[in-house]
């Protein structure tokens, strides 16, 4: 994220939105949503930020506000959209229910941020294997570590899990057959919330802390409000975030960005990516020598 340091009381905050573009970040799409944060930013649950007290706001709105987060989130489920808006179609299988795990990039600061024991994508994969020693569990590592751009592969993530996924659509893994997603504090989280999945978090991600998701850390006392998940969706995708669209730059409505989203080819290619991942390792070993 940037933060913009003025003086103590014109600090911003800058970070990307939760409807982002078509293709990663970490390949260098430009995102069409961005959020302007003077209190804090939403990843780090040590502060205040005003996503919070827009979720807390919303908490208490008139049906209006409801109708409205119900419609946007037929939208989004309608459209298939979510954060990044890439990956291949997730092939089908034979089990009628499995448990998803979701990797995140290890370094990231919100798993910095917002995690206490469970820190790490392999204790997270264990601690939903002791959980759930007999039920069938898929593991999705992180698209900007699949890519090899970050930090957080599990070398042997077979011996907990019983499939790896990679490479997949990730809301072909948000089906019916899905019982249960377990993260620390991605997104993912948030986007299972949206199609009524139970969420376990490992940490205290914005949704969390709310009596939406069955939370493993205890909760800032500041969070003290009862959203429902259509309140959640009102105040996290049309009060939060700004729109932009990606080629001039003026602001648009979200409406305006979903169809950009669903209309935008996937810009992330396999060989920008692989281009990234050796200026990334080669600027490391550059930085180790130094």
């Amino acid at each position: 994220h940037i933060h913009w340091g003025l003086s103590n009381e014109a600090d911003i905050r800058m970070e990307d939105g939760f409807l982002r573009s078509k293709g990663l970040g970490a390949a260098l799409v430009r995102p069409l949503s961005l959020v302007f944060d003077k209190k804090g930013l939403y990843f780090d649950p040590r502060q205040p930020s005003e996503l919070e007290d827009l979720i807390i706001k919303r908490s208490h709105g008139d049906g209006r506000i409801e109708r409205l987060g119900q419609e946007l989130r037929q939208e989004i489920i309608d459209g298939g959209l979510c954060k990044y808006n890439i990956g291949k179609e997730a092939s089908k299988r034979q089990n009628t229910d499995y448990i998803l795990v979701v990797g995140q990039v290890e370094d990231d600061a919100s798993i910095l941020t917002a995690t206490h024991d469970i820190n790490s994508n392999l204790k997270l994969l264990r601690a939903a294997r002791e959980a759930h020693p007999n039920r069938y569990i898929l593991y999705k590592p992180h698209p900007d570590v699949e890519a090899g751009l970050r930090k957080g592969k599990i070398s042997d993530a077979l011996k907990l899990a019983d499939e790896i996924v990679e490479n997949s659509n990730p809301l072909d893994l948000l089906g019916e057959a899905c019982i249960e997603l377990w993260t620390m504090s991605s997104l993912m989280g948030f986007e299972a919330l949206i199609r009524d999945v139970k969420v376990v978090c490992a940490g205290m991600p914005f949704y969390a802390g709310w009596g939406l998701t069955h939370d493993l850390i205890p909760a800032p006392m500041r969070r003290n409000a009862s959203p429902t998940i259509a309140q959640l969706i009102y105040a996290t995708l049309i009060d939060y975030p700004r729109y932009f669209d990606p080629q001039t730059g003026k602001p648009i409505s979200i409406t305006t960005a979903m169809q950009i989203l669903q209309e935008t080819p996937n810009r992330t290619s396999q060989a920008r990516l692989k281009m990234l991942s050796l200026i990334r390792k080669a600027r490391a070993r550059l930085l180790k020598k130094a």
